[in-house]
């Protein structure tokens, strides 16, 4: 039998984690494909929503903000308003995992508190399940920038490869945030508002809209420091433009990430044992 009541500083080799999340792995796919197969359950179309959800994003940012606003990225001579659109909307992407992942977090344990005083269920990978259902929306999602990219590019350079390697710290410090929020939001319940702000103003300081070099030069340090700046700008670079990263930062941020997702996931397991004296 698995002892869920592990002591936490068993964690602290980092190898440990995987290891000990490994052994859920067969019920982390079902709850994590059940996820996201719920959010569309009664619908007529069903998951077909994925990909038209996207579709219609698509459809109004290029509308908006490269006919009505006649925005521009500024860095060939000849680009078009759905090539705007689609440089917007892989910033998007990569945003939208990180934002919901923190706003479906704080409430996590208390939407699944059925699960709490379950003993021999491992609460620990609510927000690996969590993280999962928000990965594969954005695999459909990235699949519709794919094909747009063909359609209207007629290329996609090799460095888009790099796409899932420059994603991995932001994934990392998504899942950090998710088990911090997730263990906090049981005992202050104003965590779901804080964190709702908190990606709002983000959404406006990260260049989703923008590339960060139109941002005038005394500020663009704000910008350069913050990670999920940074890696909107590296997926950008890689997937159309052809440029690798700056791997000085990346390994600084990616470093950061593990660091972070290792103490999440120690604060939950010691959170978690006053789970069920809370709900």
């Amino acid at each position: 039998m698995v002892n869920h009541y592990l002591p936490v500083t068993r964690f602290l080799n980092p190898f440990l984690i995987p290891i000990h999340l490994w052994q859920y792995r067969s019920l982390i796919w079902m709850m994590g494909w059940r996820e996201v197969v719920g959010r569309y359950r009664g619908s007529l179309i069903g998951l077909g929503w994925a990909f038209i959800q996207p579709l219609l994003m698509l459809g109004v940012y290029t509308f908006v903000f490269s006919v009505i606003f006649q925005a521009r990225w500024g860095l060939v001579a000849d680009e078009s308003s759905t090539s705007f659109a689609l440089i917007l909307f892989l910033g998007l992407i990569g945003f939208k995992m990180f934002s919901e992942m923190l706003n479906m977090s704080s409430d996590m344990v208390i939407r699944h508190r059925n699960f709490v005083k379950k003993v021999l269920f491992p609460l620990e990978i609510l927000p690996i399940v969590q993280l999962l259902s928000i990965l594969i929306e954005a695999f459909l999602s990235l699949l519709i920038v794919i094909l747009g990219a063909f359609l209207i590019l007629d290329h996609i350079p090799v460095t888009a490869l790099l796409l899932p390697i420059v994603w991995l710290p932001m994934i990392l410090f998504a899942l950090a945030c998710g088990y911090f929020l997730a263990g906090v939001g049981v005992f202050f319940r104003d965590v779901r508002t804080t964190s709702s702000v908190l990606t709002t103003v983000l959404f406006y300081a990260s260049g989703i809209f923008y590339p960060i070099s139109a941002v005038p030069p005394q500020y663009q340090f704000f910008w350069r420091i913050n990670p999920i700046a940074a890696l909107v700008d590296y997926s950008r670079r890689v997937f159309f433009w052809g440029s690798p990263p700056d791997w000085g930062p990346y390994m600084i941020w990616l470093s950061l990430s593990v660091v972070m997702c290792v103490s999440g996931f120690m604060c939950f397991m010691k959170m978690k044992r006053a789970f069920a004296d809370v709900l």
